[in-house]
């Protein structure tokens, strides 16, 4: 994968979707935290569907860190995996309001440090929040970066690390959206639309799709 490659698929990506905003609905900080732990196995548009209610009913953080857990499972059910995103989200924002002021950090070993947060969910608020240059890398991003031969691994952590040394910093944050757009509409697992793709000449591995 050469950086003139690299150079015309991120071109192709610009040209097709620009710049795309973050597909969870949210108004502060502590709020994108709380979706994106939700998100796990979810769709963003579910995602969204329980959080128009659930910041409602839970108006600030001290809100969600009082929460009966039972009640909470209850209002986050139908995003799946309840139980234990019921208990997180109730222990990451005590440890929010304990550790760090009621504050959402930017520091990636702070983030991990806070239940349910992993490398993806800390590198969606470091890009959203608080625009720190940083690659999310989801199942499509895995995807459709291993289809290109961008990366050569589908482990999401290595892949990340991969992507960070291949891609310009000042394309980390795009590139997050434009991937996951791009393997929602276009590069279907399982049913891709190869003859619709504007990045089908760089694709490697069109066999394995």
């Amino acid at each position: 994968m050469t950086k003139q490659k690299i150079k015309k698929i991120l071109a192709a990506l610009d040209a097709e979707y620009g710049a795309i905003p973050c597909y969870l609905n949210y108004e502060t900080d502590w709020q994108l935290l709380v979706a994106t732990i939700l998100s796990a196995q979810c769709t963003d548009d579910r995602v969204n569907m329980i959080t128009k209610d659930l910041f409602r009913k839970y108006k600030t953080l001290e809100d969600v860190a009082a929460a009966d857990i039972t009640e909470f499972e209850q209002d986050i059910h139908s995003a799946g995996f309840y139980h234990n995103k019921a208990k997180n989200i109730i222990a990451c924002a005590n440890q929010l309001i304990a550790d760090f002021d009621g504050k959402v950090p930017s520091d990636i070993d702070e983030l991990t440090s806070l239940a349910g947060v992993g490398r993806k969910t800390a590198n969606v608020i470091r890009g959203n929040i608080f625009k720190i240059p940083s690659v999310v890398v989801d199942t499509h991003v895995k995807r459709v970066a291993y289809l290109l031969g961008v990366t050569d691994t589908k482990d999401p952590v290595k892949a990340e690390m991969e992507l960070m040394k291949k891609i310009p910093e000042d394309h980390w944050i795009l590139i997050n959206t434009q991937l996951i757009a791009h393997g929602r509409k276009v590069c279907i697992s399982g049913r891709p639309r190869c003859g619709q793709c504007v990045l089908s000449d760089f694709c490697e591995r069109k066999a394995e799709k």
